[in-house]
């Protein structure tokens, strides 16, 4: 017999876990940004490079943490609607 549904539990840890990865992103973003704005480098290579960190590649990292926190809010709204139905809560 499969399962259809969701463990709360782990649904909550999944929740959190993703929410958990933002940290990591915005870790990312920061030591990017930090170390280009202190190494010294002119030249074209550069301007394509920062131009496309400012515009490509932060926007895209700054969506994914957009995703990883509605994903995260909904597995843990779900949990506590699950539990709720369960009589857990």
């Amino acid at each position: 017999m499969s399962m259809y549904g969701a463990n709360p539990e782990q649904l909550a840890a999944l929740g959190r876990s993703l929410k958990q990865q933002i940290n990591s992103i915005e870790g990312v973003i920061s030591a990017v940004t930090s170390a280009l704005g202190g190494t010294t480098w002119v030249g074209p290579a550069r301007d394509q490079f920062e131009g496309d960190w400012n515009t490509s590649f932060r926007t895209a990292l700054s969506k994914l943490n957009q995703a990883f926190d509605a994903a995260g809010s909904d597995c843990i709204a779900r949990s506590n609607d699950l539990q709720r139905v369960m009589g857990a809560r």
